[in-house]
């Protein structure tokens, strides 16, 4: 579970150590008109150049705690982004103590690899930049609104203190890294109960607690509840059957929405690919929605998913999500008000599955939804409908075409992923 306290101890921590780094810094930036001080500071690395400060050890200390002098004392180069005094005074007293006892070093290590990337990036590299993956892992996202660079969450304030082996950027807020993995991350976003079970059931939250780093396609709660009835009982029965399933939604690596995006497609640890594309301006993992992309863990990423994957061969033709075969949106406001319907609770039918269950029912592109058993026609009262109706009922729709009232019956199928 993600400890926002023990969190905010790492960052204390780290608070007072880059900005040894930012402190020293800008000593260096005011004597760079004078060579030799300018050339004594750029010969200091990062630990050095905390270390040098004096009245700044907490950096050294921190990197000392973590394990991590000898790596920053390396060639590098590296970047940091160092967040001032004022950032970290909103933060809770007594911080520092905690981040460096031995039971959070590992959090220690995330916190400080998560203001650290590879390279040297300077200010216009920054913000040429559409995110910038750290030491640890995890990614920062990168912005520059009204001319600002904007890091994660934070404003860069001070830009280009240079270091023998790097270079220091300075911010105007802590970084706040996931420090949980990825069965944690899951298990407190409280929408992947039956995941984990079935992870569970399958033998595998070890591995994806491990070092990884994994891309977790996760189906919700609500995706599990979508599969035909018995489908999920008699898969937890058979550990092997489910296990192959569930690795279908783990890829190796990190793989980000936009990288795969542009792949296209990315093998999972099952041994198949699954495809990545772009429907109605959503992004696709295999033919679900992807509710939600790029949450991070510390080792890995996970994309929420509105279905579950199904893997070619398994032999399972009743997995998948409870489908009709319509895309849909409000109508506007003016084809409503010429139909005299209100545009909330009606439903515009825009594309049509080719042989799906509505377009054989006689459903037609231009409908529009008036009515889902008895409801509004909504979104939500249209999922209702085929959740209560299930896999082989009917969803009762009025619907208006062409000036004149419409009624239909459209069974319920199932879309194989």
């Amino acid at each position: 579970m993600l400890d926002i306290q023990r969190l905010q101890t790492m960052h204390s921590t780290l608070t007072r150590s880059l900005l040894a780094v930012v402190a020293l810094g800008g000593a260096a930036l005011a004597t760079s008109t004078h060579g030799a001080a300018h050339s004594a500071v750029q010969a200091r690395d990062v630990v050095e150049t905390a270390e040098a400060a004096g009245s700044f050890e907490t950096l050294a200390t921190a990197l000392r705690a973590a394990g991590l002098v000898d790596a920053l004392r390396g060639d590098g180069p590296f970047t940091v982004f160092a967040p001032t005094d004022e950032a970290f005074a909103a933060l809770p007293e007594g911080a520092l103590e905690s981040l460096l006892r031995p039971e959070n070093r590992d959090d220690l290590v995330t916190v400080l690899t998560y203001h650290v990337v590879p390279g040297r990036l300077d200010a216009a590299d920054v913000a040429r930049a559409r995110g910038l993956d750290t030491l640890g892992g995890q990614r920062l996202g990168v912005a520059t609104p009204g001319g600002r660079v904007v890091v994660g969450d934070a404003n860069v304030v001070q830009a280009n203190v240079e270091c023998s082996n790097g270079i220091v950027h300075a911010i105007d807020r802590v970084l706040l890294p996931s420090t949980g993995n990825l069965v944690e991350v899951a298990a407190e976003a409280g929408s992947f109960g039956t995941l984990l079970q079935a992870a569970t059931a399958a033998g595998l939250p070890g591995a994806l607690a491990g070092d990884g780093p994994f891309t977790v396609l996760a189906p919700t709660d609500e995706a599990f509840a979508a599969l035909p009835k018995g489908t999920l009982e008699a898969l937890l029965a058979d550990p092997h059957a489910l296990g192959e399933i569930l690795k279908y939604h783990v890829i190796p690596g990190r793989v980000f929405g936009a990288e795969a995006l542009a792949a296209g497609s990315a093998r999972t640890l099952q041994g198949d690919a699954v495809r990545f594309g772009l429907e109605d301006g959503m992004l696709r993992a295999g033919g679900a929605r992807v509710l939600a992309n790029d949450v991070q863990a510390t080792n890995g990423v996970i994309h929420a998913i509105d279905a579950v994957l199904l893997p070619p061969g398994t032999g399972l033709p009743a997995l998948g999500r409870k489908v009709i075969g319509v895309y849909t949106e409000r109508p506007s406001s003016a084809l409503a008000a010429q139909l005299g319907i209100d545009r909330h609770q009606s439903l515009l039918i825009t594309k049509l599955t080719r042989g799906g269950p509505a377009a054989s029912a006689g459903l037609a592109v231009h409908d529009v939804l008036t009515s889902i058993d008895g409801r509004p026609a909504t979104t939500g009262n249209l999922n209702r409908a085929k959740e209560e109706r299930g896999v082989g009922g009917s969803v009762h729709l009025r619907l208006v075409r062409a000036g004149r009232a419409v009624e239909l019956d459209v069974p319920v199928g199932v879309e194989r992923h």
